[in-house]
């Protein structure tokens, strides 16, 4: 006898890779590598180090939750969020860079920054971007990664307030596996219900059929 339970504890894998604001993160942490190497010294300054991995953490932490998500909702949110504050410690390290060396971070209404944000909005594969990249200085790859880092924090906080209210909704791995012991008992109680009242009006049938033959 097989039943199916009316709860699933474990939940739908996400494919992190197919993730738009992964996708982004991941131009965003190519373009700091290659943003470091062309503009900041090789060696005595920690900013190199600070942006790669404040870069590398943004896009691990995006796989980290979505790999920890299937068992753990409160890890896959906290570790959205992290994701999220390694990306705005990024942003503020390039606002340093312009600031720091006189240059401009471009105003959201001019139009070479609608057209970037045109641009970004459209693509996500850094592949899109690096034929650019080799051709643009410091500000233009500065606010490059800026606007990035903008529209995939905008995503990303979507995507975690769709996670919260699966949170609150559904509940954790505890809650779920309730539900699921909860559902399996109710569907074998219906079962064994129904199997009970099968074998009552079977006796009943039988009786009635003695009763037709004269046996009884």
């Amino acid at each position: 006898m097989e039943y199916n339970t009316k709860g699933k504890v474990l939940k739908k894998a996400v494919v992190w890779k197919d993730l738009y604001f992964y996708q982004k993160s991941d131009a965003i942490y190519q373009l700091t590598v290659e943003f470091c190497r062309r503009f900041l010294p090789p060696h005595g300054d920690r900013t190199v180090d600070q942006m790669i991995q404040a870069a590398r953490s943004g896009k691990q932490n995006i796989v980290e939750g979505s790999e920890d998500g299937q068992t753990s909702s409160e890890m896959e949110i906290k570790l959205m969020n992290v994701a999220r504050g390694s990306l705005q410690e990024l942003r503020a390290d390039y606002h340093d860079y312009l600031n720091t060396n006189h240059l401009s971070v471009w105003d959201a209404g001019s139009e070479r920054q609608k057209k970037l944000r045109e641009f970004c909005h459209s693509h996500n594969d850094y592949s899109a971007y690096a034929p650019f990249v080799a051709k643009m200085n410091d500000e233009e790859m500065a606010n490059l990664a800026l606007t990035l880092c903008h529209q995939t924090d905008k995503l990303m906080c979507a995507y975690i307030e769709k996670l919260e209210h699966r949170f609150v909704t559904e509940g954790g791995i505890k809650e779920r596996m309730h539900a699921a012991r909860t559902g399996y008992r109710q569907e074998v109680d219906a079962r064994l219900r129904a199997l009970e009242e099968e074998n009552r009006r079977l006796k009943a049938e039988n009786e009635d059929l003695k009763k037709r033959l004269g046996i009884i």
